[in-house]
């Protein structure tokens, strides 16, 4: 049933089809987003080459093995990996009150270019196809290995995010056991492909577009727009309009536009505040080896914490800790001002 309701005006919340839960939006505190001082950080002035970065080509790493003169995107498994893959099967459970379970995987990382000084929007859409064409080698190789259930790629970008090393790099943990997230996603598609037998993503991204209130950008493979649900101030997704389960099933012209919109958003984000825009973001696509999973459709997750400028950010605190999260900016004012961003990088003009 539709809905009467003035998004604008009134407070309200919307469910995350994916997650099943629901995200509070207030848009009443905020009619115009770009209140307060909005402030330039310092330019960022990184060299090409940095001999002290442990991902820079040729350089030594924290365990002593040295970075081959790598010409586009490197993978190695990392150094302090948050799970090792001889961890032992053991479980744990006392009365049912404490309980636990050893988790094993492979974690790797991998550096986007060679060049100290440039993030994904910076560089040429080529190199950013070479990231692309090596996150689906290494998911391919991965999983092949019969232990392994979940492969996550994802990318912390910017101190703000966590990230130990500006160098451009993202990084795989793959795991024998299914994240929390994927367990919700996999029970809210599973539900819906059962009752239509059609993807939720599929419906919904078409949805969007007859909609155009949320679009960010589309290709002849992908879509990329900030989500109904949305809690971050500038959260996105990118969707491949056709529904694949995993980044192996992407195609040579597939992984061209991939590449293309994924260049576009974080060149708009860093666009928005004139500053290279922190974010974390991941993919997430269907387990593996466990059988077909025709419910998956293969998405991409942008979490930014910037709120109001460069160095205002959106804190998850009170409220969003106790109960659900909430947003001032509506979805679709975050996609307005995201369309309205420039294509072309701030530093190149």
């Amino acid at each position: 049933m539709q809905s009467t309701l003035n998004f604008g005006d009134s407070p309200h919340t919307r469910v995350n089809i994916l997650t099943g839960e629901k995200v509070l939006v207030s848009p009443h505190r905020s009619k115009r987003p770009w209140q307060g001082q909005v402030e330039d950080l310092p330019g960022d002035n990184r060299p090409a080459y940095d001999p002290q970065c442990y991902l820079c080509p040729t350089n030594k790493r924290a365990d002593g093995d040295i970075n081959p003169d790598y010409k586009e995107s490197f993978v190695f498994v990392n150094d302090f990996s948050a799970l090792l893959k001889d961890t032992s099967q053991q479980e744990f459970n006392e009365d049912e009150l404490f309980i636990a379970e050893t988790e094993k995987g492979i974690c790797k990382v991998i550096a986007f270019t060679p060049r100290h000084d440039l993030t994904l929007p910076e560089m040429e859409q080529a190199a950013i196809k070479a990231v692309v064409d090596l996150w689906q080698k290494e998911f391919e190789e991965l999983s092949k290995v019969e232990w392994i259930r979940y492969i996550q790629i994802f990318e912390n970008k910017g101190a703000i995010m966590g990230c130990s090393n500006p160098h451009p790099h993202g990084q795989i943990w793959s795991q024998n056991h299914l994240p929390v997230e994927i367990q919700k996603e996999c029970v809210q598609q599973k539900r819906y492909f059962d009752k239509y037998q059609r993807t939720l993503l599929a419906d919904y991204i078409n949805a969007e577009l007859r909609k155009e209130e949320r679009i960010i950008d589309e290709n002849d493979s992908f879509v990329s727009l900030v989500p109904f649900w949305a809690a971050w101030p500038y959260e996105a997704m990118i969707v491949s309009k056709r529904p694949v389960q995993n980044i192996a099933a992407f195609n040579e012209k597939e992984k061209e536009d991939f590449a293309a919109i994924l260049k576009l958003l974080t060149t708009r984000y860093d666009n928005l505040f004139k500053t290279s825009f922190p974010y974390s973001a991941g993919m997430h696509q269907a387990p593996v080896n466990e059988g077909d999973h025709p419910e998956w459709h293969w998405h991409m997750h942008f979490y930014p914490p910037l709120l109001r400028s460069a160095t205002v950010k959106k804190f998850m605190v009170g409220y969003e800790m106790l109960a659900n999260p909430q947003r001032d900016i509506t979805p679709e004012i975050a996609a307005e001002q995201l369309r309205n961003c420039a294509t072309i990088h701030y530093k190149s003009k």
